[in-house]
């Protein structure tokens, strides 16, 4: 009977975690938008400075709070790991302010392949045949959303997809750091790191926002830190396998915001493509657990 634990449902906690989790690919997808907004007279440097700010503010009394998480056993590879970060979301800022939203959501779900080829180079993680048969699906996907060969693929998709990479990298990082800091202590250094570093590029292409922009990327920050702290604490109440597909909700609610908020509608090479991609992680976070759950019933 032990082989069958944890493939219930059921378990405290795990409806909660679906919640959250639902309620964080909302959140992600309603900043998505408000790049859009901002990005009109905001470089995204100047975006990723005021959305790290903003962020650390709101979690500012939490952190004063827990004194012991100054102590880390990686401080110069916090600052690595969070410069590493800001590329990847000054990235996306910038495809979101250039691409259709549903596009540049799509490929930013490239990242699990992204992690999951980084884990197999470098922690030399197994890479079996399930394994390549999702990576190479879920870049074909990738390829029919950007459509090389159909004219010059869009720059600003690219830059999603460099994001989508740099993302795996800072995960691939918090998988080995995690092995000696605690969750909360990595969340910490990142957000009292970023800012610093965020200042001098923002500080190069800097333009005076207005109070209603004000408002908006102090909107953005908080609700970063909101999405920060529900998905800390759905990971915390159940498998991550079992919460990585529900992070797909956010590109119908990106589709849906664009449409009201732009006047954008996702063509059909969005959804064809970003469902060769769901595909493809779903072979990797929820095929690979099914898989080791089938072989291990005849051990």
């Amino acid at each position: 009977m032990n082989r069958f634990r944890g493939l219930s449902t059921g378990e405290p906690g795990a409806a909660l975690a679906i919640v959250l989790a639902v309620m964080a690919a909302a959140l992600n997808a309603l900043d998505a938008v408000l790049v859009r907004l901002v990005s009109e007279t905001m470089h995204p440097f100047a975006i990723g400075f005021f959305r790290s700010a903003f962020g650390l503010l709101f979690v500012a009394p939490w952190m004063v709070s827990l004194p012991r998480l100054a102590r880390s056993s990686y401080r110069w590879t916090h600052v690595v790991r969070a410069g590493i970060k800001l590329g990847a979301l000054v990235a996306f800022y910038a495809a979101f302010a250039r691409a259709n939203l549903a596009d540049a959501t799509a490929i930013m779900f490239t990242a699990p392949l992204f992690l999951t080829l980084g884990a197999w180079m470098v922690l030399r993680e197994r890479l079996d045949l399930l394994r390549i048969i999702a990576i190479l699906a879920g870049f074909c996907g990738a390829l029919i959303i950007i459509r090389p060969g159909q004219g010059d693929p869009s720059p600003a998709l690219l830059f999603a997809l460099g994001g989508a990479a740099l993302i795996a990298v800072s995960q691939l990082m918090l998988k080995v750091m995690s092995r000696r800091d605690d969750t909360r202590t990595l969340v910490a250094w990142n957000l009292v790191v970023t800012v610093p570093l965020a200042v001098l590029p923002a500080l190069y292409f800097w333009a005076t926002p207005s109070w209603d922009i004000l408002a908006l990327l102090a909107l953005q920050g908080g609700l970063g830190a909101l999405n920060m702290a529900m998905l800390t604490r759905a990971f915390s109440l159940t498998e991550a396998s079992r919460l990585a597909p529900i992070d797909f909700l956010r590109l119908p609610v990106v589709a849906l915001l664009a449409f009201v908020a732009f006047g954008e509608v996702a063509g059909i090479n969005t959804w064809i493509g970003a469902a060769v991609i769901l595909g493809g992680t779903l072979l990797l976070t929820v095929g690979g657990v099914r898989l080791r759950w089938l072989t291990g019933m005849w051990r």
